[in-house]
């Protein structure tokens, strides 16, 4: 029993890799994003009644430990 999958023929719709950066940017110009406004900045004092579980913060607490 071999345990080579066995060869499938190619798929029209399968397409190289020349192929599909080519469609890619064909397609970019019809995906044009306006640029956003850059958010306005909030002073710490105005930020409050946030909760944070402590689980969560036990995980981004041990971030670090990752570079982050």
């Amino acid at each position: 029993m071999s345990t080579q999958p066995a060869p499938r023929e190619p798929q029209e719709s399968e397409f190289g890799l020349a192929q599909l950066r080519g469609a890619g940017a064909r397609m970019a110009p019809h995906w044009v994003v306006p640029a956003a406004d850059a958010p306005t900045p909030v002073s710490p004092a105005r930020i409050h009644g946030v909760v944070v579980p402590p689980a969560s913060a036990r995980l981004i607490d041990a971030t670090s430990e990752y570079g982050v």
